[in-house]
């Protein structure tokens, strides 16, 4: 039986962070940092951090879903970035840093909003409204070559090091279940 590849898109702040995360767990076949969300054809990193495209910052995930459920990738996306601040994650500030979940069918749609009524009856966020938001997925547009494995090629950097790993390092701590080097349950 061939493999069925499923895709997935969420913006949740920078994409260096979102990438080095996603890229640590089994299942997944590819992660691609880029653009979403916006008007403007084939924008460049400049043009987005204007904010003036209205293109998000985002990754796009190739996942085998026999392998880490959609369910298991919002989960790890609500608890690695701050759902409940409007255009911020951190000291990155501006609508192509918000949080959203763009769909590709309906029923990551469905998925997507019961995850949000869960946490929010759950009170994850302290009572926190949650502002992500649910949006048919766009054109993807692939971010220039340099933020490509990011984190990977630059642990040192000095962002990395205050902001990534100890995103990471809570991240592998919480999901170890679900990391790449972990074993298939």
């Amino acid at each position: 039986m061939a493999q069925q590849i499923q895709t997935a898109i969420f913006a949740g702040g920078c994409f260096w962070c979102t990438e080095a995360i996603y890229a640590d767990l089994r299942g997944i076949i590819s992660v691609t940092p880029g653009y979403t969300g916006g008007e403007l054809p084939d924008p460049t990193y400049e043009q987005v951090c204007s904010g003036e495209t209205g293109h998000a910052e985002a990754i796009k995930i190739e996942f085998d879903p026999t392998i880490i459920s959609y369910r298991d990738l919002l989960e790890v996306f609500f608890s690695t970035h701050n759902p409940t601040t409007l255009n911020r994650q951190g000291n990155d500030v501006g609508t192509q840093y918000r949080s959203t979940v763009f769909y590709v069918d309906d029923a990551q749609k469905t998925e997507a909003e019961k995850i949000i009524a869960e946490l929010t009856e759950q009170k994850v966020f302290s009572g926190a409204i949650i502002v992500t938001t649910i949006e048919p997925a766009a054109k993807f547009y692939a971010a220039e070559d340099y933020h490509k494995n990011y984190y990977a090629r630059h642990p040192d950097q000095a962002y990395c090091q205050a902001v990534i790993e100890p995103k990471l390092k809570k991240f592998r701590e919480t999901y170890a279940r679900l990391l790449s080097n972990s074993p298939v349950l």
